[in-house]
């Protein structure tokens, strides 16, 4: 059902998972949906890779169940001290980022949402209220032809409009900084904090996500598969995975001897914030409407609950505006008084109160995990 003049409803911009959850939210409610995307195959990321019960929940919703291992709970842990706490009642999943991105596009093909490869290098709003983006690719549909040094590269930009565009093209979303929506940190250096994640070929010793807390860092060990777990590292700028295990003995110790599998990715900084998350036809989904920090774990689920938002209200701004403060209030207002912890003098003190406190702490797992 293609509005009349346009060449899809909406315009998916980033087809990473929370895309592609928008693009099947978008075919489920019967709108016709393009996602651009410049990665070929599965897309990799720097991430903790466990979905929090909720995220889990959200992608059976869309008929998508990927593979992965059993996550029951999360556990601090600083030297002899840990606070552990299973969830009560459904638990989440670890699964490999490659994984869940393949699951994510097959269904998304199925439905009938149409993926091209390619870049969307400017945007603008039409006299008549749709978008109309650029997009820098060989197989970007409709006029001008390519030329012909564009037909022997492979390569070639045309103009795709669309009712609706939702950007889920991640932290560093060009699309924000095209349409001048970037907002600068309000603390740029105390948090400026950044992730690093290596897999390791070994089986799982539990089914919880471990957050081991060094001095300066802190090292999320999931399981994601039989024989494999993933490790991610948050930290201030320059903090070294190998170094910051090096710190953790228990940790170290159970890695001992383990084969790496791939190489260690890297991202940041985390926190990034944005003016606002609509501007005409335009909406910010998931990371690209603002990020706070890996450190509570559960930001697909942020993202994929925005994603749903955003395709609900897409005839209303403000109601989005609305939605989205809704869907990422407790992510934004507990991750933040945690990072503010974690990166100051109390720092060493999370993981004792933790434990000494386990009711409030699994309060807080709790409410984040849903």
């Amino acid at each position: 059902m293609t509005v009349r003049g346009t060449d899809t409803d909406v315009l998916v911009v980033g087809g990473g998972p929370v895309g592609l959850a928008a693009a099947l939210e978008c075919r489920r409610a019967g709108l016709d949906v393009v996602v651009v995307e410049p990665r070929e195959g599965a897309v990799d990321k720097a991430c903790g890779e466990g979905l929090m019960p909720g995220a889990l929940a959200l992608l059976r919703s869309w008929d998508v169940d990927p593979p992965g291992h059993v996550l029951a709970g999360i556990s601090y842990r600083q030297g002899p001290r840990h606070a552990d706490h299973r969830f009560r009642g459904a638990v989440g999943r670890g699964v490999r980022r490659t994984t869940l991105h393949a699951a994510l596009a097959e269904r998304a093909a199925d439905l009938g949402a149409t993926a091209l490869h390619g870049r969307v290098t400017a945007l603008r709003t039409r006299p008549d209220g749709t978008a109309a983006a650029m997009v820098q690719s060989g197989r970007a549909p409709g006029p001008p032809e390519p030329s012909a040094d564009d037909a022997a590269t492979g390569t070639g930009t045309a103009e795709l409009t669309a009712r609706w565009v939702l950007a889920c093209d991640g932290l560093h979303s060009p699309v924000r900084r095209l349409l001048g929506l970037e907002a600068a940190p309000r603390h740029p250096d105390a948090r400026r904090r950044f992730g690093l994640r290596r897999h390791y070929r070994l089986a799982p010793w539990d089914d919880l996500v471990e957050v081991h807390w060094s001095p300066s860092a802190e090292a999320y060990v999931t399981p994601v598969a039989e024989d494999l777990v993933g490790v991610a590292v948050l930290g201030p700028r320059g903090t070294d995975l190998d170094a910051t295990l090096a710190e953790l003995p228990e940790l170290a110790a159970r890695l001992a001897g383990a084969a790496a599998d791939g190489p260690v990715r890297g991202a940041g900084p985390l926190l990034q914030r944005s003016r606002r998350r609509s501007l005409g036809p335009v909406r910010l989904v998931g990371d690209a409407s603002g990020y706070v920090d890996a450190l509570t774990g559960e930001g697909l689920r942020v993202g994929f609950a925005q994603a749903r938002a955003a395709v609900a209200t897409l005839e209303d701004p403000a109601q989005y505006e609305r939605a989205w403060r809704a869907a990422t209030r407790d992510y934004r207002l507990l991750t933040s008084g945690l990072v503010r912890a974690a990166t100051s003098p109390v720092r060493r003190a999370v993981v004792p109160a933790a434990a000494r406190l386990p009711g409030v702490y699994g309060a807080v797992v709790e409410r984040l995990a849903r």
